[in-house]
């Protein structure tokens, strides 16, 4: 399997596709990962060193791979927080490539916008571009609640609410396309204090998976989850993807919970990946 993982870099922590990449790698797969910035660490610190490159660079970068002949042999594209326009317009043009070259190859969007405790953190006119474009080129989409209520202006508090959004997303994509949609970190009036949600759908189907509620403010973990779910959703079915995927990554928040850790513990907690020590199953709802 191979996958054009287009995100962020950073040297220290686990972002991007520093989250995104050695879980794919751990479970066998090849990735392309091509970077839209390289930063020191994670802006959630505060301050950072580094670059944010442009669309042209990225493109430059994308050109490149395409020139080895190998886009027919990519099974998807991954993308994540966006800087610009330029690098949206840049991973666009790479889906298109990708998918020209093999049409079976998906497109998986995360379409980072921001979070409940920070509201909306993109640079003017991210948020429409990924409502108009990225998504409209996407076969699957992993918006947080936060993210699915903005891009809809529908509210997620209700488990009725959140299958209204995930329709109303799912209309946003393109009809020919897989229509994929997860939402993370979710939680509705009938979700317990101690537990976290995710909702999965394909076509009408809904699959809900519910997990133990770790005590952590880290970041990355939406990364992991979207390059997990998108996996093993290349592997098999939308409720066995959302299983596999959400029982890594809550080994990985539990362990890393329990080593106090400010950042995911993405390699000392790597067999998660593999073989998670819990499994959950999603449940139609």
């Amino acid at each position: 399997m191979n996958i054009l993982s287009i995100q962020s870099w950073v040297a220290y922590g686990h972002v991007g596709n520093a989250s995104a990449a050695f879980p794919l790698q751990r479970l066998g797969a090849e990735v392309w990962a091509v970077n839209t910035v390289q930063f020191s660490n994670h802006t959630g610190y505060g301050s950072w060193k580094g670059d944010v490159y442009t669309g042209e660079q990225v493109g430059r970068v994308i050109e490149g791979i395409a020139e080895r002949g190998v886009l027919g042999r990519c099974d998807a594209v991954l993308s994540g927080y966006m800087g610009d326009r330029g690098i949206g317009e840049a991973i666009l043009g790479a889906v298109a490539q990708v998918k020209a070259a093999n049409p079976a190859a998906l497109y998986c969007c995360d379409p980072v916008i921001g979070d409940d405790d920070t509201g909306a953190y993109v640079r003017p006119g991210i948020d429409v571009f990924m409502r108009d474009r990225a998504i409209a080129a996407a076969d699957i989409i992993t918006p947080n609640r936060f993210e699915a209520e903005y891009l809809t202006g529908m509210e997620c508090r209700t488990l009725d609410g959140v299958k209204a959004a995930i329709a109303r997303l799912q209309a946003m994509m393109a009809p020919e396309g897989k229509r994929i949609v997860l939402v993370t970190s979710l939680r509705t009036e009938d979700t317990p204090e101690d537990a976290i949600d995710m909702l999965a759908a394909e076509g009408e189907r809904v699959w809900r998976l519910r997990t133990p509620l770790h005590p952590l403010s880290i970041n990355g973990a939406g990364d992991a989850i979207a390059a997990l779910f998108l996996f093993h959703r290349l592997n098999g079915d939308v409720a066995a993807a959302l299983g596999a995927a959400g029982s890594s990554i809550h080994g990985v928040l539990k362990r890393t919970a329990a080593a106090g850790s400010r950042e995911i513990l993405t390699v000392a907690a790597q067999d998660e990946f593999v073989a998670p020590s819990e499994l959950f199953v999603a449940e139609p709802v």
